[in-house]
């Protein structure tokens, strides 16, 4: 099932102010802050990248994988998404611990 347009801004208010971005992947979403991306959204389920610096504040946040292959990540349940201090707290620790993507780390198709 893919992520509803009415989950994907509820996400993003939540995250308000930050300036959050939303990337459209095969029905889902990546977000990016900074110029990074530290999150998924799949059917309607945010999952946001394991750092250690997002550990710290995370606390016992439940863990899984936002696809079949995918790295863990945290499930951030609805509770936890509403809890707008938390939240905002946890993406700007884990995308300050994030390193930026090099240029020309793209994947291309000759």
């Amino acid at each position: 099932m893919a992520t509803d347009r009415t989950f994907i801004e509820t996400v993003l208010d939540k995250l308000q102010p930050l300036e959050i971005t939303a990337k459209p992947m095969f029905g889902e979403y990546g977000l990016c802050y900074q110029g990074k991306n530290f999150a998924l959204v799949c059917d309607n389920t945010l999952f946001v990248k394991i750092t250690d610096a997002g550990a710290a504040i995370a606390g016992r946040v439940g863990h899984g994988s936002p696809y079949d292959g995918a790295k863990p990540a945290y499930r951030i349940s609805s509770t936890k998404l509403k809890d707008r201090d938390w939240i905002i707290s946890l993406v700007k620790a884990t995308s300050d611990a994030l390193p930026f993507r090099r240029r020309g780390s793209e994947l291309t198709s000759h």
